[in-house]
């Protein structure tokens, strides 16, 4: 089986139901998602049931064989995380002990990556642990989507496909009409995103936004490197949270006489006081993916949410058909 490598992909059905190795299943993080992803597959979501015990305790049980299947879990661990998280570690903990070939943990967020290092004394490094306790589950690898940031795969002792929502991102903007397009890392750890993401919205140039954080959530902006007078500015980040680094983006982007701004992120977090500041009237549009889910409280009229579908289905396709994921994002 062949198939273009061009994204965003168009939904096609592939013949998956021929296929009786291939398993997919959803834990609860994001169930709309891993629907999406069945339907671009051409196949059903896996049965199995989960309750939660009255102490708390989370139950999975996987209702068919998977004896020598390839299963695939799909579950971001996003909020609440702890839960989101053990709740991947049961999943695939009952797909090892049903004997399942190969257990691929689909995590279309990677909660925990912000602690990928430490920055002071007696500190945990989170992302490691993560990474550590979903291996020791019995993961045979994992396929993540827009990592905080890039060592975090070399945590894991398992083959890792890290892909991008950008394709999806790129897409959206390249069909609108706009005009002097200048692409804006809101911080300085941000720039090699941004100017990857400059280089294919036809080379635009990039500008930097010289940032100094004083505290966790806060921060605190000092200036623009580059010029971004009279043009389109896109702020790119791997993800919006409190969107206080983004908003002070913003703030400092039109005081420099940007005449647009865009927000473009793959991870909808979307912590108080987010919202709040997002539909302030800083933005013509704030664009993210359903990596994770996003409360109907949470919605405004700026909100431009994209699906990550297609790629996450495309790339089980290829991981399942033992095809190269790279080449997708050539």
């Amino acid at each position: 089986m062949t198939r273009s490598a061009t994204l965003p992909l168009q939904q096609t059905l592939t013949p998956f139901a021929e296929d009786n190795r291939l398993r997919l299943f959803a834990g609860s993080a994001n169930i709309p998602l891993a629907q999406e992803v069945a339907r671009y597959l051409g196949i059903d979501l896996g049965p199995m049931v989960r309750k939660r015990f009255a102490d708390g305790e989370l139950y999975v049980q996987i209702q068919e064989s998977i004896r020598g299947c390839d299963v695939y879990l799909i579950q971001p661990t996003c909020r609440p995380v702890n839960d989101h998280l053990m709740e991947l570690l049961i999943m695939v903990d009952a797909c090892r002990r049903a004997s399942a070939r190969q257990i691929t943990a689909v995590i279309p967020y990677y909660g925990y990556a912000r602690a990928d290092r430490k920055t002071a004394g007696r500190e945990s490094i989170s992302a490691k642990l993560m990474a550590n306790l979903i291996v020791e589950a019995g993961a045979s690898r994992v396929l993540a989507m827009d990592l905080h940031s890039a060592q975090i795969q070399g945590y894991f002792d398992i083959p890792l496909d890290h892909v991008y929502a950008s394709p999806v991102l790129l897409d959206y903007l390249m069909r609108k009409p706009l005009e002097d397009l200048v692409v804006v890392s809101p911080d300085v750890g941000g720039v090699a995103r941004a100017r990857a993401f400059a280089k294919k919205l036809n080379d635009a140039p990039l500008a930097i936004v010289d940032k100094r954080r004083q505290a966790h959530n806060v921060a605190e902006v000092m200036n623009v490197i580059g010029e971004v007078a009279g043009k389109t500015a896109v702020l790119v980040d791997d993800m919006i949270d409190t969107a206080g680094t983004i908003c002070e983006a913003a703030k400092i982007l039109r005081q420099e006489g940007a005449r647009q701004v865009y927000a473009c992120a793959t991870h909808a977090v979307f912590s108080p006081p987010a919202i709040d500041r997002l539909k302030s009237g800083l933005f013509e549009e704030v664009i993210v993916t359903n990596t994770m889910p996003i409360a109907e409280g949470c919605l405004f009229p700026q909100l431009r949410v994209l699906s990550t579908a297609n790629i996450l289905g495309e790339t089980i396709w290829r991981i399942h058909e033992d095809c190269s994921v790279s080449s997708m994002f050539r």
